[in-house]
Order: C-alpha cells, then sequence, then structure tokens
C-alpha cells in the first residue's frame, strides 16, 4: 500500500470520527432552543432523599450516579445555592439526591430505607405559583454538561434583566428531559437543614465580624460593603436579588437579611397560607407585568391622538357653530352700515 493511500485512509477516519463526534454533540442538545418563561413550575410539593456536598459544582456528577444507582427509574434532582462567582468553588453548597414521590403520594417504605441505609436524609419540598423555568433534552449524558453550559447563562441574564428575586437554581432530570427551575416565592423553604445551619453560622460570624469592627465610639470602621457578598448590603425583602449560573443566597445578601427574611417567611405562614406565595417576589411578579402595562397604556394613548372622545368631538362642533354665527353677525353689521 502506497505512503498516498495510507493518508487518504488515516483523513478519512480523522473526518469520520470528527463527524461522530459532532452528531453526538448535536443530537446531545448543542443546538436545542433555550425558552426562558415565569410561570407554573414543573413540580408541585415533592418528597427527596437527598445528600447534602459542599464543593465546586463540576464534581456533583459523582453524587448524581450514586442516587441514581439506587433508584433508576426516580427522577433525579439538585438543588445549587451558592454562586461560585462570589464563593470559593470548593465551598459553594449544593444538595443531590431523587424525588421519591410528589404531592398527596406516599413514598415507597422499601426505597426510603434503602436510600437512609446509603446515608440520604429524606426532606419535602414545597409546591409553588411561580417559578423561572426552562427545558433541555436529555439524550445522552453529555446533555448534563452541555445543558449547565447554555441554560444556567440564560436564566441568569433573564432574571438580572426583569430584577427578579429568583434562588435557588433547581435541577430536575428525567429520561428524556431536564427542567431547570428557579423559584419566585418560597424560596427559604427549599434550604436543607444543613444549609440552614451552615447560614445561622455565617451569620455568628459576621456579627462578631461587625463587633471587631466597631471601635469605642460606636462607629463602625468597617465600610457599608458585606464581607459576604462582596457587595452592597441590601435587604432581601425589599430588593430583587440577581441571580447566576448557580443561584446563591448566602453570597449575594448580608446573612442576616437571609435569617430574618426566613422569620418574615414564618409570620407571614402562620397568618395567611394564600399571602406566603407572594413573600420575597411581589416585586417581581410586578416587574413581569410591568412592560405589559406600560404597552397597553401606550396604544391608549396613540388611540386617545388618533381619535378624541365624544365629549371632545362636541366641543368641538360647538365651537364651530359658535364662530360662524359671529362672522355672520359681522357681516350683516357691515351690511347695515
Amino acid at each position: 500500500m502506497s505512503d498516498s493511500v495510507l493518508l487518504l485512509l488515516i483523513l478519512f477516519l480523522l473526518l469520520c470520527l470528527v463527524l461522530t463526534v459532532g452528531g453526538l454533540v448535536v443530537y446531545s442538545g448543542l443546538l436545542s432552543e433555550v425558552v426562558i418563561k415565569t410561570g407554573a413550575p414543573p413540580i408541585r410539593n415533592v418528597t427527596v432523599a437527598y445528600k447534602f456536598k459542599e464543593g465546586a459544582y463540576k464534581d456533583c456528577g459523582a453524587a448524581f450516579t450514586e442516587s441514581y444507582s439506587i433508584g433508576p427509574n426516580l427522577r433525579s434532582i439538585g438543588i445549587f445555592y451558592d454562586d461560585p462567582r462570589q464563593r470559593l468553588a470548593e465551598k459553594c453548597r449544593y444538595m443531590v439526591g431523587s424525588v421519591l414521590c410528589e404531592g398527596e403520594e406516599k413514598p415507597d417504605e422499601d426505597l426510603l430505607k434503602l436510600y437512609e441505609k446509603f446515608g440520604f436524609k429524606v426532606f419535602s419540598l414545597p409546591e409553588v405559583s411561580h417559578a423561572v423555568t426552562t427545558t433541555f433534552p436529555c439524550t445522552t449524558s453529555l446533555s448534563h454538561m452541555l445543558g449547565a453550559q447554555r441554560v444556567y447563562p440564560q436564566l441568569n441574564s433573564y432574571i438580572e434583566e426583569k430584577k427578579l428575586c429568583a434562588f435557588p437554581f433547581i435541577e430536575i432530570s428525567h429520561s428524556d428531559v431536564i427542567n431547570y427551575m428557579v423559584p419566585l416565592c418560597r424560596q427559604m423553604d427549599f434550604f436543607v437543614p444543613e444549609f440552614t445551619e451552615q447560614l445561622k453560622t455565617d451569620v455568628k460570624d459576621e456579627d462578631s465580624d461587625e463587633d471587631r469592627g466597631t471601635d469605642i465610639t460606636g462607629a463602625d470602621s468597617h465600610s457599608d460593603v458585606s464581607s459576604v457578598s462582596g457587595g452592597v448590603p441590601w435587604d432581601s425583602r425589599e430588593t430583587s436579588l440577581a441571580a447566576s449560573t448557580a443561584a446563591s443566597l448566602a453570597s449575594s445578601l448580608p446573612l442576616r437579611d437571609v435569617m430574618d427574611s426566613n422569620e418574615d417567611n414564618k409570620h407571614r405562614e402562620h397568618s395567611d397560607r394564600g399571602s406566603n406565595d407572594s413573600v420575597g417576589s411581589g416585586s417581581s411578579f410586578e416587574e413581569l407585568d410591568m412592560d405589559q402595562e406600560e404597552l397597553e397604556e401606550g396604544e391608549g394613548t396613540e388611540d386617545g391622538k388618533e381619535k378624541g372622545t365624544p365629549e371632545e368631538e362636541g366641543a368641538e362642533e360647538e365651537a364651530g357653530l359658535v364662530a360662524k354665527k359671529k362672522l355672520l353677525g359681522d357681516r350683516e353689521e357691515l351690511e347695515v352700515r
């Protein structure tokens, strides 16, 4: 076999390899359209078996694999609490697990014991009325990686553009599709106990730092910038969150505001269950409706310019008749003279 034939054969094999890899990537969702919307979430209230983890999000695959190996027919779920842009990757916190049941269903006792045997804990997530949602096809194991690269930046842009109070980021994997959702209400109810305990610890540390930074006269020698958030402090009940590629609450807010907002939610739950759905996100729903209202007002203004009200038209006709009578009277006076 000549060298030229051998070279052509190698080039052909390389071309086949490139086409195969390219086809696999496209089939995994590379060119799939990502449509972000706000509305009802893809799940209701669910009971999950989970493990709380701390570390880089890119290493969460092992936890998903473990959860899937126990219940291969169940949906996998992951909740990502911290923003890797504002918190060290190795300190980011998340939970990974499986959805045991949804709605009024009861979890299978044998399956529940099996998960507990492998160190998983059980937690219930609430049903919310509004969330930022989107989907991504789940055709291969590569789909999860492509989904993370394509979906989270667009979710982040959408939330920042609309100035929504949305967190944390939730990922639910089905056999053929990956659902992404970011709650717009009852966000604190998605905090597993381990994360809540860490928040309380962080609040104490923040208070200690502030005490050390206060001089004898009581004036705070620190700036108003939070050492946790890395930005200007702001109250989560009054200002919308700017969520990013993996939702962050502890790293995006002063932790004291987080815990105060959590307590506020609990009081509101006891007083009015219906109002709880709008806690921390009432302003967000107003922002969503703002564009539509402005559009309708603009259309009304244009119609008003083009066509007046019946009263205005009548007034104009009456003014015209008065002017005409006055003109005729002037002519009669001239003729008499």
